[in-house]
C-alpha cells in the first residue's frame, strides 16, 4: 500500500510539472526600416532574388591565392580556435544545466564492523558487530514550477550565443584578412610605380647633366632633377617596411610566424563594387552574427527571470533507497535482508528578507539590459551597413576622378618635358607636373584600395563571410559537434 501511495505521488508530481513560472521568450519590437539609406543609388538591381549578403566569400575574393590564405586563417587563427573552445565550455554547461531535471541514482557499499573488549564492558554488550549492506540511492527533486527547464534554456541560449560569437569571429577574420591582403597589394602596386618613376627620373637626371655639360641647362636644372629623383627614392624604403609589416600582420591571422605571403592578381583583379542589392534590413536579424548573439544572451536573460521565480515557491524532493544486507551478532547471522525507504520532502521559503525577491528583480533588469543591448546592437548594425554603401559610392566616384586627374598629369608631365628640351621653359615646370603626377599615382592606388576595401566592410557588414566554408575547429584544430541552430553552411 505505501509503494502504491508514493507512485500516486510520483505521478501527480510528474504531472504538474508541467507549470512553467517565468515570462516565455519574445523577440522585442524593433525599429526596421524598409530599406538600407543609399541602397538604391549606385548600386545594381539584382536578378532572381540574389543578394550581395547571401554570396560566399569565395564569390566576393575571387584570388585563389586570398581564398587560400583565407582557409588558412580559418583554420589556425588563434582567435578563431579560442572562440571554439568557449563553445566546448558552454557545452558543458549545458549538459550540467539539463541533467538537474533527472533523478541521480548513486550505488553505496558499507560493511561496518565494531568489537568491544574488556572485563568490565556492561553484559549486554556484545563481542562484536558485523553488518554489511549494499544498495543503490536515488533523488528527484521535482521540477514543478519549470526551474530546471528554465536553467536549461538559458543555458542553450548561451550555447547558440558562444557559437554566433565564434561565427563573428569568422567574419571579422574574413575581411581582416582580405582588407590586408588588399593593403599589401596596393604596397606592391606604390612599390611598382615608385621602381619606374625612379628608372625614369635618373634618365631625366642624365638628361639635363649632359645639357648642363653642354652649355645649355644651369646648375639649377641638375639639383631640381636630383630632387625629384631623391623624392622617388625616398619613398621606396617606406613602402618596403609597409610591406614587410604587413606580410607579418597577415601571418599573425593566420596562426603562423612572420614570412613572405604569396601573391596573386594585381589589385585591379581583386573585388570590384557589388552588382547585386544588399538585401533587406530585416535579414540582419538573422544574417549577423553579432545581432544573433545578442538575442540569444537576451533569451538566456529571460529564462533566468523564471529560474529566480521558481525559487518563491516550494522545493519537493523524493528520495530513495533499495538495496540488501545481513548481521552477524557474536557468530550469530541474521539475513540476507532487503530495506526500500521513500522520504518526500518539501522546502517552502518563509522568511529571507526579500532576498528572492531582489533575485528576481535583478535578473529582470538584467533581461532589460540584455534587450537594449540587443536593439542597440541592430541598429549599429543598419548604421554600418548605410556608412559602407555610401563609402563605395563615394570611393568609386573619388576613384574615378582621381584616374581623370592622373592622365591629366601624365599629359602635362610629357608636354612640360618637350617644352624644357625645346627650350621653351624651364625644369621648375618639369619638377612641378613631375612631383603632382607621381603623388596623383600613388594615391590612385590608395583610392584603388579603398574602394575595394569599402565592398569588404559592407559584406562583414551585411553579415556575410562566414556562412560557407568556415569549418567548426575546435582548439586543438579539430572539429567541434554540431551544436544548437545556425550552423555553417
Amino acid at each position: 500500500m505505501a509503494r502504491r501511495h508514493t507512485l500516486i505521488l510520483c505521478g501527480l508530481a510528474i504531472a504538474a510539472a508541467g507549470c512553467t513560472v517565468g515570462p516565455d521568450y519574445q523577440r522585442p519590437d524593433v525599429s526596421v526600416p524598409a530599406t538600407y539609406r543609399g541602397a538604391d543609388e549606385g548600386l545594381a538591381t539584382g536578378t532572381g532574388g540574389q543578394t550581395f549578403s547571401g554570396l560566399a566569400w569565395t564569390s566576393v575574393f575571387p584570388d585563389p591565392d586570398l581564398q587560400a590564405l583565407i582557409r588558412t586563417a580559418l583554420a589556425k587563427n588563434y582567435d578563431v580556435r579560442v572562440a571554439a573552445a568557449r563553445i566546448l565550455q558552454a557545452q558543458s554547461l549545458a549538459t550540467i544545466a539539463g541533467s538537474q531535471a533527472y533523478p541521480t541514482v548513486e550505488g553505496s557499499i558499507s560493511a561496518p564492523y565494531s568489537g568491544y573488549t574488556g572485563s568490565d564492558r556492561p553484559a549486554t554488550y556484545l563481542d562484536y558487530t558485523f553488518a554489511p549492506q549494499a544498495g543503490f540511492g536515488a533523488a528527484w527533486e521535482l521540477d514543478f514550477w519549470g526551474r530546471f527547464r528554465r536553467t536549461s534554456e538559458a543555458a542553450q541560449a548561451e550555447l547558440l550565443a558562444s557559437e554566433d560569437a565564434r561565427y563573428a569571429v569568422i567574419a571579422t577574420l574574413v575581411a581582416q584578412v582580405g582588407q590586408a591582403y588588399l593593403s599589401l597589394r596596393a604596397l606592391d602596386l606604390s612599390l611598382d610605380i615608385s621602381n619606374r618613376t625612379v628608372v625614369s627620373r635618373k634618365q631625366s637626371l642624365e638628361l639635363v647633366q649632359a645639357r648642363l655639360d653642354g652649355g645649355v641647362a644651369g646648375i639649377l636644372d641638375v639639383r631640381q632633377a636630383e630632387t625629384l629623383l631623391y623624392t622617388a627614392t625616398r619613398s621606396i624604403p617606406d613602402i618596403q617596411r609597409q610591406i614587410v609589416q604587413t606580410e607579418n600582420f597577415i601571418n599573425v591571422l593566420l596562426g603562423q610566424n612572420p614570412g613572405p605571403v604569396k601573391r596573386g592578381r594585381p589589385l585591379e583583379q581583386q573585388i570590384a563594387a557589388p552588382g547585386l542589392p544588399p538585401g533587406l534590413p530585416s535579414d540582419l536579424l538573422t544574417r549577423r552574427p553579432d545581432v544573433r548573439q545578442a538575442e540569444q544572451l537576451l533569451v538566456a536573460a529571460n529564462a533566468q527571470i523564471g529560474v529566480s521565480k521558481a525559487l518563491l515557491y516550494p522545493q519537493i524532493t523524493l528520495s530513495a533507497f533499495l538495496g540488501g544486507g545481513s548481521v552477524n551478532l557474536d557468530g550469530t547471522s541474521y539475513g540476507p535482508f532487503g530495506v526500500f525507504s521513500v522520504l518526500p520532502q518539501v522546502t517552502l521559503p518563509i522568511f529571507n528578507m526579500g532576498r528572492l525577491r531582489a533575485n528576481v528583480e535583478y535578473n529582470e533588469a538584467l533581461a532589460q539590459e540584455a534587450g537594449l543591448r540587443y536593439q542597440q546592437v541592430l541598429q549599429q548594425a543598419f548604421r554600418e551597413v548605410a556608412d559602407a554603401l555610401v563609402e563605395i559610392r563615394k570611393r568609386q566616384e573619388f576613384r574615378q576622378q582621381q584616374e581623370l586627374l592622373v592622365n591629366a598629369l601624365s599629359d602635362a608631365s610629357e608636354v612640360a618635358k618637350q617644352r624644357y628640351e625645346g627650350g621653351v621653359s624651364s625644369y621648375l615646370e618639369v619638377l612641378d607636373t613631375e612631383r603632382q603626377y607621381f603623388e596623383a599615382e600613388i594615391q590612385l592606388v590608395q583610392s584603388k584600395r579603398d574602394e575595394s576595401v569599402a565592398v569588404v566592410l559592407l559584406y562583414k557588414a551585411l553579415g556575410g563571410g562566414w556562412q560557407s566554408e568556415a569549418p567548426r575547429a575546435s582548439a586543438d584544430g579539430g572539429k567541434v559537434a554540431g551544436v544548437g541552430a545556425g550552423a555553417a553552411q
